[in-house]
């Protein structure tokens, strides 16, 4: 029997929300890499103290973009400024729907002239082969799933990140010298032992790192060879429990909510995608419940991604984008959560925990935000999220209470009082981690 589209899940759900709602929902962890190597705590400290080494090969998927037309179509439904892109950089593609709903970010690397890969989850990577392919385009892809849909084949490439404040010098070791001067998502050629990769400055913590990408049947030795030139540089290999808390102190969200369900005018595009694509399995959960699908979307200046959108070009959604420039309801912010209230809500005494729901951010009994990113943070010593509050309560300093439970879903009004406990928090500012705020694009 064929797997039903999405809309036609939808449709039989009764709303977007009525099919993607679950209550406590399996946490995310990468696939394929051990969940821990040295301990969580071990290693979420080594991108501070030595360098810390992540496999990244196995949880993000890659779309290969090539031909002709493959640079007019990034541009057409992309709103980064392609006109001046140099081969080997990377941007932070930014891609939005007509109303100037974020669909997804991603990594677009230039390969060469007429070639790209865009990696990171893939709703972004959706959209663009979508639109490419009934498009008049002279552009033709590849794909390349995550290696939990992979069927057991082997990764196209190796994806090795290596940051903290001795990943240069690892570097430097393992490749027989400095690398180029090479700035903030760029990348440089580089061999070992006649093999040839990239080496892409950059970092998920804030500090300085590589990400290490090249042909998968070379991964390993380029493995083994960083893992024996790192042991008196303190480098500890990051597994997946550590890895999934990566990104809250530099402020990446990187769960957001493709703002793709709701407009009638992209039913075609949910017509197109299937009930086990990542729009259709993506859950919703936590404290924070609405029957709209709408409240769980965002703006790229919500997440702080202004920065990224240009406007010296057509593209899907510029208008909308323009006026959202304008009138940006919510920020992005870091919550400091009070570790006592944590332990009492939590009941965890592992001291690891880890959530990806949406919850509750009150302020006076009154609800000013979501989260969409909490984790425990050992180098912090404390628990810390990411959340999206209205920008009248962004402020640093700002005493707020996070609403900890599963609110039940559809048939349950969306304020209902509960009986969920409330954790003291604090606003502090995204990025969390000083690095990542005042350095870490200095010379992009």
């Amino acid at each position: 029997m064929p797997t039903p589209s999405l809309q036609e899940a939808i449709d039989q759900a009764g709303s977007p929300v009525r099919l993607l709602w679950r209550r406590h929902p399996r946490p995310w962890t990468p696939p394929v890499v051990e969940p821990e190597y040295a301990g969580w705590r071990e290693e979420q400290a080594a991108s501070n103290e030595g360098v810390a080494l992540s496999d990244l090969s196995h949880h993000m998927s890659d779309l290969f973009i090539a031909g002709p037309d493959a640079g007019r179509l990034l541009s057409d439904v992309g709103a980064n400024n392609l006109a001046s892109f140099e081969l080997g950089q990377a941007k932070q593609f930014i891609a939005v729907t007509e109303e100037g709903h974020l669909v997804s970010d991603g990594i677009l690397m230039r390969e060469d002239a007429d070639r790209y890969t865009l990696s990171g989850a893939p709703a972004s990577q959706n959209w663009v082969r979508y639109h490419g392919e009934r498009g008049n385009y002279d552009v033709s892809f590849a794909s390349d799933p995550d290696s939990a849909h992979r069927d057991g084949r082997d990764p196209v490439v190796f994806r090795f990140q290596i940051q903290g404040p001795n990943a240069p010098a690892l570097a430097e070791r393992v490749l027989g010298g400095p690398l180029p001067q090479t700035r903030f998502f760029h990348s440089a050629p580089v061999t070992l032992a006649g093999r040839s990769f990239r080496a892409l400055r950059h970092g998920m913590t804030g500090q300085p790192g590589y990400e290490l990408i090249g042909d998968y049947a070379d991964g390993a030795f380029v493995l083994d060879a960083l893992v024996s030139a790192g042991v008196d540089l303190g480098l500890v290999r990051v597994g997946g429990l550590a890895y999934s808390t990566n990104g809250i102190e530099s402020g990446w969200i990187p769960t957001q909510t493709p703002g793709i369900y709701s407009a009638p005018a992209l039913r075609p595009y949910r017509e197109h995608l299937s009930l086990s694509s990542y729009e259709g399995q993506k859950p919703l959960s936590g404290s924070y419940f609405s029957e709209r699908i709408d409240d769980y979307y965002c703006s790229p200046y919500e997440l702080g991604y202004g920065r990224s959108v240009s406007f010296n070009h057509d593209f899907v959604g510029r208008a909308a984008l323009e006026r959202a420039k304008e009138h940006v309801a919510r920020a992005k912010v870091t919550l400091v959560l009070d570790a006592q209230g944590v332990r009492e809500a939590v009941g965890d005494d592992t001291g690891f925990f880890v959530t990806y729901g949406r919850h509750r951010v009150e302020r006076d009994g009154v609800l000013v935000g979501m989260t969409c990113h909490i984790a425990s943070i050992a180098p912090a010593n404390a628990t810390l999220g990411l959340a999206l509050v209205l920008e009248e309560h962004a402020s640093p300093g700002t005493a707020v209470e996070v609403v900890w439970g599963e609110h039940p879903g559809p048939g349950t009004d969306p304020d209902a009082e509960l009986g969920f406990p409330r954790i003291r928090a604090t606003v502090a500012p995204s990025p969390y981690n000083e690095f990542a705020r005042t350095q870490y694009r200095k010379d992009a």
